[in-house]
């Protein structure tokens, strides 16, 4: 059901825990599932020095989480902007369909994260918008 690379992000997760002071805090959650994704930023100078997370949630959702994180360090806030639920999804070599909602998780978290970086800096980040209702109807910001 789950491929080797979601089992392993999940047995062996990166990045969990939290960053003190950290540059951007974004948590989403979904009532359908009870995942809960908390995801930690540090940023110096438009660059992801670090990422953590702490999710609540079925294997998938820790996952999807771990490998985020993992995706988005060392990158610009940019790039890290094109970490998709498609590009999670895809690299963790794929999810069960009744699953693919881990990696919308995934993606929003970053996104709520950047977006508490951009209002406590007053900047505004291309692309990048307020959620004020979920893309796909299940959780709330």
């Amino acid at each position: 059901m789950y491929t080797e690379k979601v089992m392993d992000h999940f047995a062996n997760p990166r990045n969990v825990g939290e960053i003190k002071g950290a540059s951007g805090i974004g948590q989403v959650g979904n009532a359908r599932c009870g995942d809960i994704m908390k995801v930690f930023l540090k940023i110096e100078n438009n660059i992801i020095e670090d990422a953590k997370f702490q999710t609540f949630g079925c294997g998938a959702a820790v996952a999807t989480s771990s490998i985020a994180t993992e995706l988005i360090i060392g990158k610009t806030i940019e790039d890290a902007l094109k970490v998709t639920n498609k590009v999670v999804t895809e690299e963790l070599d794929g999810l069960p369909p009744a699953k693919l909602h881990c990696s919308v998780l995934a993606e929003e978290a970053l996104h709520a994260a950047l977006w508490d970086y951009a209002e406590k800096n007053n900047i505004t980040i291309a692309g990048l918008k307020k959620a004020t209702e979920c893309s796909h109807g299940c959780h709330e910001h």
